[in-house]
């Protein structure tokens, strides 16, 4: 079982996960790099962090090193990475995540599931389209209104493959500080872009060169005279 240090991140990967790019960019220190970078850079001792698409755990031992384990709601759609993220948070002493097995969804009924697509490193997996059986597995769907109710986070880190379009219908209550998210603009039309950002707007959010870099795009809360600092 190969095992790896990124970027003060302790991994660990069953070999037959272990497909050559994504060993190299585990060795390089590129593996989700931006991500990495800008959880970092935001996220501070005390947030309430919630995390969509776990991938093997590197963002999410990030978040929980910075926040505190306990502050952790991670979601991963992905049953086979369940146990490699378990197993890498206890190898950074961060047993006290919360890690939830569904896909991110915008609007979804009480039981209701939809067929994923495994991608080929089974760490770039996303819902499949209508139909489309072959290489799936079924899983949970998890509306967004949900998760944000549970964990009430300040910080959203987000990277769901493509499954961000349906994300932002709604505001969100909560007390966003900050968004992070992928973009996979492959996958949809830049109408699609424009939406998340007219979202983020209408939450008094705006654009954070500090966590943006790429197809990571970042968000943080503009603060009024009347408010409170960005304290949790």
């Amino acid at each position: 079982m190969p095992n790896f240090t990124v970027h003060g991140v302790k991994l660990s990967l069953p070999s037959d996960l272990a497909k050559p790019g994504l060993v190299e960019k585990l060795e390089n220190g590129t593996y989700e790099f931006d991500e990495g970078n800008a959880a970092r850079r935001c996220i501070r001792p005390g947030f309430r962090v919630l995390e969509l698409g776990a991938g093997m755990g590197f963002v999410t031992a990030i978040c929980a090193m910075r926040a505190g384990a306990e502050n952790v709601l991670s979601v991963e759609a992905n049953p086979r990475m369940l146990d490699v993220i378990r197993a890498n948070l206890a190898l950074n002493g961060q047993e006290g995540v919360t890690l939830m097995h569904g896909a991110v969804t915008g609007h979804a009924e009480p039981g209701q599931t939809a067929r994923l697509r495994l991608g080929d490193a089974l760490t770039s997996s996303r819902l499949a389209r209508k139909n489309v059986r072959a290489d799936t597995i079924e899983v949970p769907l998890v509306p967004i209104a949900d998760l944000i109710r549970k964990q009430r986070p300040h910080v959203v880190m987000m990277d769901v493959e493509g499954a961000e379009a349906h994300l932002f219908a709604q505001p969100w209550t909560c007390p966003l500080r900050f968004l992070v998210l992928e973009l996979h603009p492959k996958q949809y039309a830049p109408r699609v872009i424009k939406k998340i950002v007219d979202w983020a707007s209408d939450m008094h959010m705006t654009y954070d060169p500090s966590t943006s870099r790429g197809k990571t795009l970042g968000f943080r809360r503009v603060w009024h005279e009347e408010e409170e600092g960005p304290a949790p």
